[in-house]
């Protein structure tokens, strides 16, 4: 059986156009909006589209598109070696049990890597680096809060002496989880442990995406920003 092509567009079987398709995962994603407030801010721009339409479009394509932004991130920061990694863990509830989110941001307040776990001892602390190692290669300083996870994984990495440990210090990833709990307070918190790691990888590329850090730059430079970053989102998987 022959194989199907890459040029094949992956909206071919879907009634809406990709510009519709795109606009519905870019609201429902970077913004803390439900499945219903989509629907009727798209039927007030004259688009008939049902909430579930809405939750169909970010599990089918929500997916591909960060994937696509993510290439296309890495191939800017390739020689990039300076890296300064900030991590830290967040508690979530999933169906009233806790869970931990761990957060990898760098010292542009990109957000490299999520991960979710049910413990937060060694064993996740090491998934977590591990992961974030092996897809962005060694960082020259971590910077961590005091969890005793954080020595223990790093020293079977080798990567103790990387290590630094401030009170302060951390507050750039710390703030990072603030866009996202907007969001989860918005989606009535999640059910599965799956698919609240969807969610966080797929709302970390997009955050990354928009973000211009406007409060560090004037208003020209950030409505220059915002303009790029919208026509590249135009442009996934055209």
């Amino acid at each position: 059986m022959p194989r199907p092509s890459k040029s094949v567009s992956p909206f071919r079987y879907f009634n809406s156009s990709p510009e519709i398709i795109r606009l519905v995962v870019m609201m429902y994603v970077r913004f803390p909006l439900s499945l219903r407030n989509v629907e009727d801010l798209l039927f007030e721009r004259g688009i008939d589209v049902c909430h579930e339409t809405v939750r169909l479009y970010w599990n089918r394509f929500g997916p591909m598109f960060a994937a696509d932004i993510w290439c296309q991130r890495i191939s800017r920061m390739k020689g990039f070696r300076h890296w300064r990694w900030h991590l830290d863990e967040v508690f979530v509830k999933i169906n009233g049990e806790t869970h931990y989110l761990w957060r990898a941001v760098d010292q542009e307040c990109e957000i490299l890597e999520s991960y979710v776990t049910k413990r937060r001892d060694k064993k996740a602390a090491l998934q977590f680096l591990k992961k974030a190692l092996k897809r962005y290669g060694q960082a020259e300083r971590i910077i961590t809060d005091g969890l005793k996870s954080y020595p223990a994984a790093m020293r079977d990495l080798g990567s103790l002496d990387r290590q630094e440990v401030g009170r302060w210090k951390n507050n750039r990833v710390e703030n990072s989880h603030q866009p996202f709990r907007r969001r989860e307070r918005a989606m009535l918190r999640f059910r599965q442990m799956k698919s609240l790691q969807k969610f966080a990888s797929l709302h970390a590329n997009l955050h990354n995406h928009f973000n211009s850090q406007r409060h560090l730059i004037d208003r020209q430079t950030h409505k220059t920003a915002r303009s790029a970053a919208l026509a590249e989102w135009q442009n996934l998987m055209a």
